[in-house]
Protein backbone atom coordinates (compact mmCIF):
# COMPACT_ATOMS: atom_id res chain seq x y z
CA UNK A 1 0.00 0.00 0.00
CA UNK A 2 1.15 3.46 -0.51
CA UNK A 3 -0.24 6.87 0.53
CA UNK A 4 0.05 8.94 -3.16
CA UNK A 5 3.10 11.35 -1.51
CA UNK A 6 5.77 11.05 -3.62
CA UNK A 7 9.26 10.76 -2.47
CA UNK A 8 11.78 10.56 -5.12
CA UNK A 9 11.43 11.38 -8.87
CA UNK A 10 13.46 8.21 -10.32
CA UNK A 11 14.97 7.80 -13.95
CA UNK A 12 14.39 5.17 -16.53
CA UNK A 13 17.75 3.67 -17.51
CA UNK A 14 17.23 1.18 -19.25
CA UNK A 15 14.90 -0.87 -21.21
CA UNK A 16 14.28 -4.90 -22.21
CA UNK A 17 12.06 -7.02 -23.57
CA UNK A 18 12.85 -9.94 -21.76
CA UNK A 19 9.49 -12.02 -21.96
CA UNK A 20 7.99 -9.46 -19.41
CA UNK A 21 9.39 -5.81 -19.85
CA UNK A 22 12.36 -5.39 -17.62
CA UNK A 23 13.42 -1.78 -16.38
CA UNK A 24 16.22 -0.71 -14.39
CA UNK A 25 15.27 2.57 -12.77
CA UNK A 26 17.76 4.68 -11.17
CA UNK A 27 17.20 6.66 -7.78
CA UNK A 28 18.12 8.86 -4.96
CA UNK A 29 17.35 6.02 -2.55
CA UNK A 30 19.82 3.97 -1.10
CA UNK A 31 19.15 0.72 -2.02
CA UNK A 32 21.23 -0.34 0.63
CA UNK A 33 17.58 -0.33 2.58
CA UNK A 34 15.65 -1.46 -0.27
CA UNK A 35 14.93 -5.20 -0.22
CA UNK A 36 14.48 -7.94 -3.09
CA UNK A 37 10.87 -8.35 -3.57
CA UNK A 38 10.46 -4.68 -1.98
CA UNK A 39 7.48 -2.81 -3.74
CA UNK A 40 7.79 0.64 -5.58
CA UNK A 41 5.54 2.84 -6.69
CA UNK A 42 6.54 3.77 -10.30
CA UNK A 43 4.55 6.40 -12.04
CA UNK A 44 1.32 5.10 -10.20
CA UNK A 45 2.35 1.21 -10.94
CA UNK A 46 3.17 -0.88 -7.73
CA UNK A 47 6.46 -2.87 -8.88
CA UNK A 48 8.86 -5.44 -7.22
CA UNK A 49 12.44 -5.10 -6.88
CA UNK A 50 14.20 -7.96 -8.40
CA UNK A 51 17.45 -6.86 -8.23
CA UNK A 52 19.60 -3.53 -7.47
CA UNK A 53 23.24 -1.98 -7.57
CA UNK A 54 25.04 1.49 -6.76
CA UNK A 55 26.95 1.49 -10.10
CA UNK A 56 27.23 4.27 -10.78
CA UNK A 57 24.69 5.26 -9.00
CA UNK A 58 21.54 3.93 -6.73
CA UNK A 59 19.46 1.98 -8.87
CA UNK A 60 16.81 -1.05 -9.07
CA UNK A 61 15.67 -3.21 -11.53
CA UNK A 62 11.74 -4.22 -11.78
CA UNK A 63 9.86 -7.11 -14.47
CA UNK A 64 6.79 -5.52 -15.74
CA UNK A 65 3.87 -7.82 -16.86
CA UNK A 66 1.96 -7.72 -20.21
CA UNK A 67 -1.09 -6.89 -18.01
CA UNK A 68 0.44 -4.00 -16.25
CA UNK A 69 1.84 -2.64 -19.67
CA UNK A 70 -1.42 -2.84 -21.52
CA UNK A 71 -3.24 -1.29 -18.61
CA UNK A 72 -1.25 2.06 -17.74
CA UNK A 73 0.85 4.59 -20.11
CA UNK A 74 3.88 1.91 -20.64
CA UNK A 75 1.76 1.24 -23.04
CA UNK A 76 1.47 3.97 -24.85
CA UNK A 77 5.17 4.17 -25.50
CA UNK A 78 5.75 6.26 -22.44
CA UNK A 79 8.38 5.05 -20.81
CA UNK A 80 11.87 5.35 -22.13
CA UNK A 81 15.48 5.86 -21.38
CA UNK A 82 15.40 9.05 -19.53
CA UNK A 83 12.22 9.32 -18.54
CA UNK A 84 11.90 10.42 -14.84
CA UNK A 85 9.62 9.00 -12.99
CA UNK A 86 7.53 9.44 -9.86
CA UNK A 87 8.31 6.77 -6.37
CA UNK A 88 7.35 6.00 -3.66
CA UNK A 89 8.24 3.36 -1.05
CA UNK A 90 5.31 1.17 0.31
CA UNK A 91 3.46 2.45 3.23
CA UNK A 92 4.92 1.02 6.95
CA UNK A 93 3.00 1.04 9.78
CA UNK A 94 3.16 3.70 12.07
CA UNK A 95 4.36 6.00 8.59
CA UNK A 96 2.31 9.28 8.14
CA UNK A 97 -0.59 8.75 5.69
CA UNK A 98 -0.11 12.34 3.98
CA UNK A 99 -2.81 11.42 0.85
CA UNK A 100 -5.13 8.74 1.11
CA UNK A 101 -4.56 4.81 0.97
CA UNK A 102 -3.57 3.81 -2.74
CA UNK A 103 -3.26 0.27 -3.75
CA UNK A 104 -0.68 0.84 -6.48
CA UNK A 105 -3.17 -1.02 -8.94
CA UNK A 106 -3.48 1.69 -12.01
CA UNK A 107 -7.18 1.28 -13.42
CA UNK A 108 -6.47 2.90 -16.73
CA UNK A 109 -4.96 6.26 -18.78
CA UNK A 110 -6.31 9.43 -18.43
CA UNK A 111 -5.16 12.07 -20.45
CA UNK A 112 -3.90 15.74 -19.80
CA UNK A 113 -6.35 18.21 -21.81
CA UNK A 114 -4.79 21.51 -21.07
CA UNK A 115 -2.79 23.10 -17.95
CA UNK A 116 -3.31 27.16 -17.17
CA UNK A 117 -1.43 28.76 -14.76
CA UNK A 118 -3.65 30.16 -11.75
CA UNK A 119 -1.07 32.33 -9.55
CA UNK A 120 1.78 30.14 -9.05
CA UNK A 121 -0.25 26.91 -9.33
CA UNK A 122 -1.37 25.33 -12.25
CA UNK A 123 -4.81 24.16 -13.33
CA UNK A 124 -4.95 20.85 -14.90
CA UNK A 125 -7.54 19.41 -17.11
CA UNK A 126 -8.06 15.32 -17.54
CA UNK A 127 -9.92 13.26 -19.65
CA UNK A 128 -11.02 9.87 -17.72
CA UNK A 129 -11.64 6.56 -19.37
CA UNK A 130 -15.44 6.36 -19.80
CA UNK A 131 -15.65 3.30 -17.69
CA UNK A 132 -13.77 5.17 -14.76
CA UNK A 133 -15.48 8.74 -15.06
CA UNK A 134 -18.31 7.79 -12.73
CA UNK A 135 -15.80 7.08 -10.17
CA UNK A 136 -14.23 10.69 -10.15
CA UNK A 137 -16.35 12.72 -7.64
CA UNK A 138 -15.55 16.93 -6.92
CA UNK A 139 -13.70 17.10 -3.90
CA UNK A 140 -12.42 13.40 -4.34
CA UNK A 141 -9.14 11.93 -4.10
CA UNK A 142 -7.78 10.51 -7.62
CA UNK A 143 -4.45 8.96 -8.04
CA UNK A 144 -2.51 10.08 -11.11
CA UNK A 145 0.87 9.07 -11.97
CA UNK A 146 0.99 7.90 -8.28
CA UNK A 147 0.23 11.47 -6.80
CA UNK A 148 -2.34 11.73 -4.61
CA UNK A 149 -4.58 14.68 -5.49
CA UNK A 150 -7.99 16.43 -4.55
CA UNK A 151 -10.44 16.94 -7.58
CA UNK A 152 -11.73 20.36 -7.74
CA UNK A 153 -14.41 20.34 -10.31
CA UNK A 154 -15.95 17.28 -12.76
CA UNK A 155 -17.86 18.17 -16.22
CA UNK A 156 -18.86 14.57 -17.78
CA UNK A 157 -14.98 12.15 -18.12
CA UNK A 158 -13.25 15.54 -18.08
CA UNK A 159 -11.75 16.60 -14.30
CA UNK A 160 -10.06 19.14 -12.76
CA UNK A 161 -6.86 19.39 -10.12
CA UNK A 162 -4.82 21.66 -9.09
CA UNK A 163 -1.22 21.59 -8.81
CA UNK A 164 0.88 23.30 -6.35
CA UNK A 165 4.66 25.02 -7.30
CA UNK A 166 5.75 22.29 -4.33
CA UNK A 167 4.33 19.68 -6.37
CA UNK A 168 5.41 20.25 -9.47
CA UNK A 169 8.73 21.03 -8.36
CA UNK A 170 9.67 17.63 -6.52
CA UNK A 171 7.23 15.38 -8.81
CA UNK A 172 7.06 14.92 -12.88
CA UNK A 173 3.90 17.43 -12.79
CA UNK A 174 6.74 19.97 -13.49
CA UNK A 175 7.27 19.08 -16.67
CA UNK A 176 3.81 17.54 -17.50
CA UNK A 177 2.17 18.67 -21.08
CA UNK A 178 -0.89 18.72 -22.98
CA UNK A 179 -1.89 15.10 -24.52
CA UNK A 180 0.59 13.25 -22.23
CA UNK A 181 -1.58 10.25 -20.83
CA UNK A 182 -1.71 9.98 -17.44
CA UNK A 183 -2.00 6.05 -15.15
CA UNK A 184 -5.40 6.73 -13.16
CA UNK A 185 -6.02 4.59 -9.84
CA UNK A 186 -9.58 5.75 -8.58
CA UNK A 187 -9.72 5.94 -4.68
CA UNK A 188 -10.55 3.01 -3.33
CA UNK A 189 -13.79 3.79 -1.63
CA UNK A 190 -15.35 5.17 -4.57
CA UNK A 191 -14.18 1.01 -6.20
CA UNK A 192 -15.97 -0.72 -3.07
CA UNK A 193 -19.50 2.08 -3.01
CA UNK A 194 -19.70 1.07 -6.64
CA UNK A 195 -19.24 -2.55 -6.30
CA UNK A 196 -22.09 -2.75 -3.05
CA UNK A 197 -24.65 -1.15 -5.67
CA UNK A 198 -24.02 -3.07 -8.11
CA UNK A 199 -24.66 -6.13 -5.68
CA UNK A 200 -27.83 -4.72 -4.17
CA UNK A 201 -29.19 -3.77 -7.91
Amino acid sequence: MFTGIITDMGEVLALEQQGDLWARIGTSYDVDTVDIGASIACDGVCLTVISKGKDPQDWFDVQISAESVAKTNIGRNSWHVGRRLNLERALKVGDELGGHIVAGHVDGVAEIVSIRDEGDSSRFTFRAPDDLASFIAPKGSVTLNGTSLTVNEVSGAEFGVNIIPHTKEVTTWGTAKAGDPINIEIDTMARYVARLQEWNA
